[in-house]
């Protein structure tokens, strides 16, 4: 058990011995720093069990502590608020019984019910990743760590929406003017030359609508009738017809933008177990909506359509089949969660990362599986975030005024380096060790800037904001792991002795980063029930900021006593040790230098 457990046990039995009264649950907080203590029970929700004056009461049940727990040394009552001080002998031992554990905080993979599936990026295959991409896909691949490190056995997947009208529309604009340019003879990713054919597209079209508003139509007319569209959409139904030459096209396009996105995602450094594309699971979800309509889950209206009434829900009616007897996205997404379950039986439910305009289709989702009677429906979750603005403006992919997702990543790492140039961090590196680190700095500064932040917030991204080596940022906390490093390379100690029984009195501040180091595998769960990245964020810099009022009020390698010496690098080197794995959830790296 760990301290507040153990304290939640004895309070409990204070509550029972004291009050012949039984205590449900226990509230805690941390001891605020005007007060001893080091952690806080609150009295106040007892009251609804036993009778009386908070200070007494919080006096007794102190009392109780200090007689029964060894680790409870002394107590003090301000208000209904309960103040416990514990020895430095618990701590110590706490300490000594994690610091050679590299996985502290984390839970054994698959020990915690059933897997988990996290969909994320699930990009079009018309253009590269942008800005907005980033921010999902940097959100859904923390998710799927950290509820890897609570316990979870996770599978990370995407859907690729590789087919529909979008698609067909570079496809046209590079038949039309590609004059067979190629990845290779232009020089340019994939996706970056099939992005290029869908803004060219969008060129076109603009320009036959304004000669046939010139000629005498309206402009609804005119843009159903640009003769550029009217042949994007027989594509199309030539795709679906299984056409020879328009498939081989697609397929060929495709594998130009796949081999792309490949790119981007090893730049970001994220990966996936499973992918699924949107051209085999379209016609997913039919055979269920033929069930529903069995058991009422649906009903067909006079034209032939299949509705879903969620009118009791607080909801409208949905439709999941046209009258026609095609599958709306809604019919899709339907099987493919299904299918998902399929090919994945342990799978118990799944987290979508999808932008915050889509909450209600995932609502009306949720709700008809599980009005089809699948029990995992109780674990599927929209984690939903808002998007992500540039100080000069909201970005528009078919204009082509979008930022890329790889444009921004080299960005990010030229600022970083002409943010370490100015500041002088970098003498005695190669120029390859330079360029690694301006992109393991900028990498991390974006990442951390975006996770720090709730998903569901709209951010506005400042790239030199986000590099400052001061403050709550990916830097300065990285910069704070190379500087433990520094350390660890002078010290002269022996890293195998034990701290277990030693005999030392702590240090307020040791004390104080013992207590941050204890909250680690808390924060992980957390974290992991709320899907929140930005909880383990903002503690990995409380930690460091702990750490280095630590630093600069302890002295680490010049203090003369042996044991204090060994305690206090061993300290360090845990607390590197968290940093390094509370950055791996947010998947970002740390650097041995800066």
């Amino acid at each position: 058990m760990n301290l507040q457990e153990t304290l939640s046990h004895n309070v409990k039995q204070a509550v029972k011995s004291v009050f012949d009264a039984e205590l449900k649950s226990v509230e805690f907080q941390a001891t605020r720093k005007e007060f001893a203590g080091d952690i806080t029970v609150v009295v106040f929700p007892m009251l609804r069990v036993v009778k009386g004056n908070p200070v007494q009461i919080g006096e007794q049940i102190g009392q109780y502590l200090v007689d029964h727990v060894d680790d409870v040394k002394a107590f003090n009552v301000v208000k209904g608020f309960l103040n416990i001080e514990i020895s430095d002998a618990y701590y110590i031992n706490f300490f000594s019984g994690i610091k050679d554990n590299d996985h502290y905080g984390f839970t054994a993979p698959g020990s915690k019910g059933k897997a988990v599936m996290v969909e994320y990026s699930s990009p079009n295959t018309n253009k590269p990743l942008h800005l907005g991409h980033i921010r999902n896909v940097i959100l859904g691949y923390s998710v799927s760590e950290i509820l890897k490190a609570s316990g979870k056995k996770v599978y990370k997947t995407q859907i690729i929406n590789d087919r529909g009208i979008h698609i067909c529309k570079s496809m046209l604009a590079w038949k039309r003017f590609g004059n067979d340019q190629t990845p290779q003879s232009s020089g340019l990713k994939g996706d970056k030359l099939v992005g290029n054919y869908y803004v060219k597209f969008d060129q076109e079209y603009k320009t036959e609508i304004q000669q046939l508003i010139s000629e005498g139509q309206t402009e609804e007319e005119a843009k159903k009738n640009a003769p550029i569209l009217l042949e994007a959409q027989d594509m199309l139904r030539k795709w679906e017809s299984g056409d020879e030459a328009v498939v081989a096209l697609w397929e060929m396009m495709n594998g130009w933008v796949y081999k792309g996105f490949d790119i981007t995602y090893k730049n970001i450094g994220v990966d996936f177990d499973k992918l699924y594309y949107e051209s085999q699971t379209y016609l997913l979800g039919k055979e269920f909506v033929a069930e529903g309509l069995k058991t009422g889950v649906f009903f067909k209206k006079e034209d032939g359509s299949v509705w879903c009434d969620l009118t009791n829900e607080g909801l409208d009616e949905k439709i999941v089949l046209r009258s026609d007897g095609t599958a709306v996205y809604m019919t899709q997404d339907i099987g493919t969660a299904i299918q998902r379950v399929k090919d994945f039986p342990d799978v118990g439910g799944m987290v979508y990362t999808v932008g915050n305009e889509q909450e209600y289709h995932f609502q009306v989702l949720f709700l008809i599986i599980k009005k089809l009677g699948f029990d995992w429906a109780e674990n599927l979750y929209h984690l939903s975030y808002g998007m992500v603005d540039l100080p000069s403006g909201k970005m528009k992919s078919r204009e082509g005024t979008v930022v890329d997702a790889d444009d921004l990543i080299g960005e990010m790492a030229q600022t970083a380096g002409e943010i370490s140039e100015e500041l002088g961090k970098l003498d005695g590196y190669s120029e390859d060790e330079k360029q690694e680190l301006y992109k393991t700095i900028g990498l991390g500064a974006l990442k951390y800037f975006i996770l720090k932040v709730d998903p569901r917030k709209r951010i506005l991204f400042d790239p030199k904001e986000s590099i400052d080596f001061q403050g709550n940022t990916g830097p300065f906390i990285q910069y704070t792991y190379a500087r433990i490093q520094s350390i660890l390379r002078k010290s002269n100690v022996d890293q195998t002795v034990t701290s277990s029984g030693v005999v030392m009195q702590l240090h307020a501040k040791e004390k104080e980063l013992l207590k941050q180091l204890e909250l680690f595998p808390e924060v992980i769960q957390n974290a992991a029930d709320h899907y929140s990245p930005a909880l383990i964020a903002n503690y990995t810099y409380e930690l460091v900021k702990v750490f280095n009022s630590f630093y600069q009020n302890v002295s680490i390698l010049g203090v003369d006593n042996e044991t204090e010496k060994v305690f206090r690098v061993q300290l360090s080197q845990t607390v590197a040790n968290v940093i390094k794995s509370a950055f791996g959830l947010l998947g970002i790296n740390v650097p041995g230098r800066m």
